[in-house]
């Protein structure tokens, strides 16, 4: 998509897939916010606040059709250090407006291209590990054990466990109340996707999940007049309820702008940029293989988007902001179909503050634990690994890494492990097929005839070597480059130096297809020598 495209398209024709996507997507990125912002040592409000612009402006601006963008799990660790490390969070807010101008600063500078050289199978395996995660991370939040708060998805998690260990831990913590509210929301949400509720008029325009959270809503407070059904303060929303314009205003931090003296502010601006635009643009990447349209997002506006809505955030004591996935795959699976959703989702969180905080309150993590349960099968469907398996281990293996990677460290260290993989297979395969050797035993010795791929690589030098150091004495060797468009300098200079040698050897040799590879040409080479055959 295209900014031009962009202006034209019609939003109001897809308002009806759009809202009820929006209201999903926020039922979803509200205990997330509140998540982050707990597990970033930051007010919780901040992450609401970041939420709010990442809909409204970063919607707006980008040209994502349906990437949603928001505070990051991925950057919660970062917040976290850095508002200690520079003391109060709002020189911390001065940081992300710094990091919001160098994003722009690299949209301009059409840094974008970068999200282009992931794998497709690395960015398949980030979607999957995802899906896991959030998997993972919610069931005990189903259960009523909620320790360790939304939006914390890394395995070493904030409450000293893991994400296994959590797990059992929260056998031991086994809640009445939101296990049957989980069970409730679960079979509603299961129903919804049935045909006969999807074609059904009346039925297809009420959201699945937003049934699932008036039913919890509605089961959390019929559960108040039982002492084992009754849910704690820790087991439903908690967002700050301002009474008044003064309360509202009390919320927002402003950021200390005397704090641009210190170079650590500056060093941590430049941290959140970096990580949060490579964060950007994977999920980029990941949304639009999502996308049933398989539109594509342009990566340097989404760079410039991010930025302002960054600048925005700092301004007004938000978290950093990226676009995120878990927020990005509810709004596809919930049907929506254009930006529209992203930024519907980010006028209802501000609503949410403004007038409903109350009502927001009542909305058991149990029901929201059960819309994240369907969003993370929905990423990792088993049917998903047979594909990837189908398709070959120089699939499945960077797919599979990225996965356990993600699982078992965070998103970035985890794509980074499955992009280290693909790329030790590129190598091999490099190695493995830079020509072809065809081998004819004759009376009078050996017939050897190597032919070069069309492009051949520095990296396939040792193959090279390997294949013209094998063939023995009293040889007739022809090394045939006629279907090569590029040969490395030090390709064409082995070929040179086993001509060289060739004539100890006594080995006939014929090059043919080289001349344009020679030095001079702009491809870069090294003189070559024929040795004509020295029989009669």
């Amino acid at each position: 998509m295209n900014p031009s495209q962009d202006s034209n398209q019609n939003y109001l024709a897809t308002l009806k897939s759009d809202i009820p996507a929006a209201v999903v997507v926020f039922f979803v990125a509200l205990p997330l916010c509140l998540g982050i912002a707990l597990a970033s040592g930051a007010p919780l409000i901040s992450g609401v606040i970041a939420g709010i612009v990442g809909g409204i402006v970063v919607g707006s601006l980008s040209g994502s059709p349906l990437g949603v963008s928001g505070p990051a799990a991925g950057l919660a660790v970062i917040v976290l250090t850095a508002i200690q490390d520079l003391g109060a969070f709002d020189i911390f807010l001065v940081a992300v407006i710094l990091a919001g101008i160098i994003q722009v600063i690299l949209g301009f500078l059409r840094a974008g291209a970068v999200g282009y050289y992931f794998p497709s199978s690395v960015i398949t395996g980030m979607l999957a590990g995802i899906g896991i995660i959030i998997f993972l991370k919610q069931v005990p939040h189903a259960v009523g054990y909620d320790r360790d708060p939304e939006g914390d998805f890394s395995f070493k998690q904030l409450d000293g466990e893991t994400t296994f260990s959590e797990l059992l831990q929260a056998l031991d913590w086994l809640s009445t109340g939101p296990i049957i509210i989980a069970v409730v929301s679960l079979m509603i949400l299961l129903l919804w996707e049935r045909p006969w509720f999807k074609n059904h008029k009346a039925l297809s325009l009420v959201p699945g999940p937003l049934v699932a959270v008036v039913a919890g809503i509605g089961m959390h407070l019929a559960f108040r007049s039982s002492e084992t059904l009754e849910l704690s303060s820790a087991q439903h929303v908690s967002l700050p309820s301002p009474t008044g314009l003064s309360e509202l205003a009390d919320l927002f931090t402003f950021p200390d702008f005397s704090a641009l003296g210190m170079s650590a502010v500056y060093s941590t601006a430049v941290l959140i940029a970096v990580v949060g635009s490579l964060e950007t643009l994977l999920c980029v990447e990941a949304t639009d293989k999502l996308d049933p349209e398989k539109r594509v997002t342009p990566t340097n506006r989404e760079l410039k988007a991010q930025g302002a809505g960054n600048i925005v955030s700092g301004l007004i004591g938000g978290l950093p902001i990226t676009q995120v996935i878990v927020r990005s795959s509810a709004n596809i699976q919930a049907g929506g179909k254009s930006k529209a959703s992203a930024v519907i989702h980010g006028v209802l969180l501000m609503v949410s503050v403004v007038a409903l905080s109350s009502v927001m309150n009542l909305i058991p993590l149990a029901t929201l634990a059960a819309i994240l349960l369907i969003v993370g099968y929905k990423l990792a469907k088993p049917a998903l690994f047979k594909k990837m398996y189908r398709e070959g281990l120089g699939q499945f293996i960077p797919f599979a890494a990225t996965i356990a990677g993600i699982v078992l460290t965070d998103l970035l260290i985890g794509v980074g492990i499955g992009l280290a993989i693909a790329i030790v297979g590129l190598l091999k395969e490099n190695y493995q097929i830079p020509h072809q050797v065809e081998r004819d035993q004759q009376e009078c010795g050996e017939m050897v005839r190597i032919v070069l791929a069309q492009h051949v690589s520095f990296l396939n030098k040792a193959s090279l070597l390997k294949s013209l150091d094998s063939i023995p004495a009293e040889s007739q060797v022809e090394i045939d480059g006629t279907s090569a468009v590029y040969v490395h300098a030090d390709v064409v200079e082995i070929i040179s130096n086993f001509a060289i040698a060739a004539k100890a050897k006594n080995i006939d040799l014929t090059i043919c297809g080289l001349d344009h590879h020679q030095k001079g040409h702009p491809t870069g080479g090294a003189d070559i020598t024929v040795t004509l055959p020295s029989k009669s």
